[in-house]
């Protein structure tokens, strides 16, 4: 596979970028918070450096290695090529366009309007955190294969957002198909439908409208992709048991959080990266996304992969012993289980970093579990209908309300959109005070860009009617 390039176009995305997630931000004008009065104006984000860190070694792929019984992906004929290098990450244009003007507010609240409308001075254009005038209207989607149709669910709160780029959705979807085919064996034949169905790319170009380049979404591409394999594969769709999941999550977490042993059983972990499709596409997708990410990246990513599978086994052992858990205790399953490593890499894909001593506050960190869990709701809602279908019975948010506060389904599903939308007004107006209590531009612009993915996440589930109906409660 020929080294990944630049898109061809740009089409003015960090311009529209621009004006996405405004909404978090601008509830603090209506709060009336105060600025700090010594935020230091026109600073430009820090750039992540691109220090590359101990990658996972390819090592040799003995013929007739094995699959693992527990999913019917094919197994590699052949050891993979070596990984193709990848355009290094240049600096991230400043936007040409004008920043936003931001609508008079009373002389008390001047400083805070100063961080809505953002920083001003050379390359800090496209930080600009000012409220679109009207909502955008989506368009016919184009590219991906994704139809722009499908209808919100009634009462359910969000903030639509433009049709994502198409000229990026055809080169992320084009690159991302060709990764799983030729570089992890991602699928077997008669799975492609399912896998194209998903369009990925449009959903990683919806959540991500400030990445500077496709090299930089293709990092969120490839671990979403890769995430939802394991997901599929050791737990659910095609061929998943909670029996022994502790297990095959341990060691594929390897994949991303290497082993360090010695030299007599490092060869053995190493060949076992190649063992199945989770793994392949595990290692693969972190190689990748090590290129671009500083340390400190990596490790919250993988910190926030290790909730994201202690998830996964809490929900197992429900399924292993028929529990239906209280709905508290669901939500903090889901909690773990849920959307998080996604928005948590939202500088890397900006082409900067969030430093960690930021990140690491308990407010940003209320702010990202509060994202998480109110994207995860959005899946369980938009999924109900086909999860109800599905064999067995499948927990989600509407479902455990109905059998542990016994309430008629419809009233039930209807309590988990209200759920939702008291996590995103929580979601808002902490982000809101934290903007205003910190005004530091990579503070503000990884806001920024978690409620742009947040604004992107529903996008998808809802146009995405490939895979999503709603149940006829209406």
């Amino acid at each position: 596979m020929p080294a990944p390039g630049l898109s061809p176009l740009q089409s003015g995305l960090p311009a529209a970028a621009a004006g996405l997630g405004a909404h978090v931000l601008a509830r603090a004008l209506s709060a009336g918070v105060e600025a700090a009065a010594d935020a230091p104006p026109g600073t430009v984000p820090d750039t992540a450096p691109g220090v590359v860190p101990e990658a996972v070694p390819a090592p040799p792929v003995r013929a007739g290695l094995p699959s693992a019984p527990v999913h019917p992906f094919k197994a590699p004929q052949a050891a993979p090529a070596a990984v193709p290098a990848e355009v290094p990450a240049p600096e991230l244009p400043a936007s040409e366009a004008p920043v936003p003007e931001v609508a008079a507010a009373p002389a008390a609240v001047a400083p805070l309007e100063r961080i809505l409308r953002g920083p001003s001075g050379l390359g800090t254009a496209g930080l600009s955190l000012a409220r679109r005038e009207e909502a955008p209207a989506p368009s016919p989607s184009a590219g991906g294969g994704a139809p722009a149709v499908g209808s919100p669910i009634p009462g359910l709160y969000h903030h639509p957002i433009p049709e994502p780029d198409p000229v990026r959705v055809e080169e992320v979807s084009r690159r991302i198909k060709a990764w799983a085919e030729d570089e992890v064996d991602l699928y077997p034949d008669d799975w492609e439908d399912e896998f194209d169905g998903f369009v990925v790319g449009r959903y990683m170009v919806g959540c991500h409208p400030d990445a500077p380049t496709v090299d930089h979404l293709m990092v969120a591409t490839r671990l979403m992709v890769a995430e939802n394999a394991v997901d599929d594969v050791y737990c659910e769709d095609h061929g998943g048991s909670p029996v022994g999941l502790g297990g095959r999550l341990l060691l594929a977490h390897t994949a991303l959080d290497p082993l360090h042993t010695t030299k007599e059983y490092r060869p053995a972990w190493a060949e076992s990266l190649y063992a199945d499709a989770p793994r392949r596409s595990y290692r693969s997708a972190m190689e990748y996304f090590l290129r671009l990410a500083t340390p400190s990246q990596a490790d919250r990513f993988r910190h926030d992969m290790a909730r994201l599978h202690l998830g996964y086994l809490a929900e197992a052992s429900w399924a292993e012993t028929d529990h239906v858990p209280e709905v508290w205790e669901y939500l903090s399953m889901r909690q773990f289980n849920n959307f998080r490593p996604c928005p948590t890499i939202t500088d890397t894909v900006g082409g900067y970093e969030l430093p960690a001593d930021l990140h690491a506050q308990p407010a940003m960190q209320r702010v990202i579990a509060l994202a998480g869990n109110a994207t995860t709701i959005v899946n369980d809602l938009y999924s109900y209908t086909k999860e109800l279908a599905s064999p067995g019975l499948h927990l989600n948010l509407p479902v455990v309300i109905a059998r542990r506060e016994d309430l008629p389904i419809k009233e039930a599903y209807l309590k988990a959109v209200e759920v939702h939308n008291e996590l995103m007004h929580e979601f808002e107006s902490e982000a809101a005070a934290l903007a205003a209590a910190c005004p530091v531009p990579s503070v503000s612009r990884f806001l920024r860009g978690v409620a742009a993915w947040v604004d992107g996440n529903h996008h998808w589930h809802q146009t995405n009617t490939y895979r999503y109906s709603l149940p006829d409660f209406w």
